[in-house]
C-alpha cells in the first residue's frame, strides 16, 4: 500500500517464487494506472534457472497488456560460499544468466531493458573468474567488500564488452520490418 502512493518509478524483484497471480497483484497495486516507465521487473533468478522462471512471467505480462521495463540483476541468484570460506561470485554464473536473460528475451520477442551488476574500478578479488582468472585461492588477496562481492574493473570490462555483443547480435537477428514488442 505504502508503494502505491510512490511516485517515483518502482522495481520490483522477481524470483524462482514469484508467481503470475502474485505479479498481476503486484502489477495492479503499484502501477494501476499502466504508466510506460513506472514499473521495472528485475529478474533475479540464477544461472540455469532463467528459462525455468521468466517466461510464464513475460506471459503474464503480455496477457495483462502491463507496460513494464525488464531488467536483470544476475548477481544476488549466484551467491556461493568458496572451499576458502568466502563469499563470491563465479564470472560464469553471472554471465549466463545474463545470456539466458537476453536468449529468453529475444525467444519471446520482448525488450530486455537492463542488467544490474554490482562492480568496483578497483582491482579487488572478490568474484571469480574472468579473464584474469581470479581464483578461489586469489580471494583473499584483496576481499575489501563490506556486503557483497563485486566485480573487479577487469571482470567489468570484460562483461559491459559481453551485453555489447548481446546487443548487437540482438539488433542484427531482428527481421527487418519486424517490431520486437515490449514488455
Amino acid at each position: 500500500e505504502f508503494c502505491r502512493g510512490v511516485q517515483n518509478p518502482i522495481g520490483l524483484k522477481c524470483g524462482p517464487t514469484t508467481t503470475p497471480d502474485d505479479l498481476k497483484v503486484l502489477m495492479e497495486k503499484l502501477n494501476p494506472d499502466n504508466e510506460a516507465g513506472r514499473l521495472t521487473l528485475i529478474a533475479r533468478f540464477g544461472a540455469g534457472k532463467v528459462g525455468d522462471h521468466l517466461p510464464r512471467l513475460i506471459r503474464t505480462v503480455q496477457e495483462e497488456g502491463a507496460n513494464v521495463v525488464w531488467s536483470c540483476d544476475p548477481m544476488h541468484g549466484n551467491v556461493i560460499k568458496s572451499s576458502s570460506g568466502y563469499k563470491t561470485r563465479a564470472f560464469d554464473s553471472i554471465l549466463r544468466e545474463v545470456r539466458e536473460f537476453f536468449g529468453i528475451h529475444k525467444a519471446e520477442g520482448t525488450i530486455p531493458g537492463g542488467v544490474h551488476f554490482e562492480m568496483t574500478g578497483k582491482d579487488v578479488t572478490e568474484c571469480t573468474g574472468g579473464v584474469r582468472a581470479v581464483t578461489d585461492e586469489d580471494l583473499s588477496d584483496r576481499y575489501h567488500t563490506a556486503c557483497d562481492p563485486r566485480l573487479n574493473a577487469s571482470q567489468s570490462l570484460e562483461l559491459a564488452f559481453l551485453v555489447a555483443e548481446e546487443l548487437r547480435n540482438r539488433r542484427e537477428t531482428a527481421a527487418p520490418g519486424k517490431d520486437v514488442k515490449a514488455g
